[in-house]
């Protein structure tokens, strides 16, 4: 990693987790594999804030913790990159199996319950649809219908207007809300 850590993908250690990188790393994976419009990559960065704020949206009693762990629901990507949902069955257990140690290790890193409660993890998959659709409709050429059989239609009073951002700005956007969100927490 940037910050000179070490990560061991097959066992990795907390210590070895450093929020630098998981922003760094974040900010330069695309989401859709590249394939959305305008001048920059939508980052996995980009939406991992927008799904914490779409999970705040949906329950405005979530907890600061709940809110860190929907911001790092994708934050294994840094190290593996971001797969498209299809071929991520095609390779199974194994790769559901490195991600989970590494969001493991992420939560431990950070103070959270190394395996996120399923309550909470429906609700994360629920926003997560929802800013999908909005990326589908908006970035990768989906028409509404279609974008209606393969997501979760947002609900009233969740609007998007997408515009992706430069890595910087995604980087310091996510680095940004992970900041304010330990600071709820009590941690600065």
């Amino acid at each position: 990693m940037l910050s000179g850590r070490r990560l061991d993908l097959a066992h990795p250690s907390p210590m070895d987790v450093e929020i630098e990188d998981i922003a760094h790393g974040l900010a330069r994976v695309a989401r859709w594999n590249g394939q959305t419009k305008g001048e920059n990559a939508f980052s996995v960065a980009e939406h991992s804030v927008i799904v914490e704020r779409i999970c705040r949206k949906l329950d405005p009693t979530m907890s600061a913790k709940h809110s860190l762990m929907a911001l790092l629901h994708d934050s294994p990507e840094y190290v593996i990159g971001d797969m498209i949902s299809p071929f991520k069955a095609l390779l199974g257990e194994g790769y559901k199996d490195i991600e989970g140690r590494l969001q493991e290790a992420i939560h431990i890193r950070f103070g959270l319950p190394p395996v996120t409660p399923a309550r909470l993890k429906k609700k994360i998959k629920k926003a997560d649809l929802i800013c999908a659709w909005f990326e589908a409709t908006q970035l990768a050429g989906f028409d509404e219908a279609e974008a209606n059989r393969f997501f979760v239609v947002p609900p009233e009073g969740v609007r998007l207007r997408l515009a992706p951002k430069s890595v910087t700005d995604a980087q310091n956007a996510f680095l940004a809300r992970f900041r304010e969100i330990m600071t709820e927490i009590g941690t600065p």
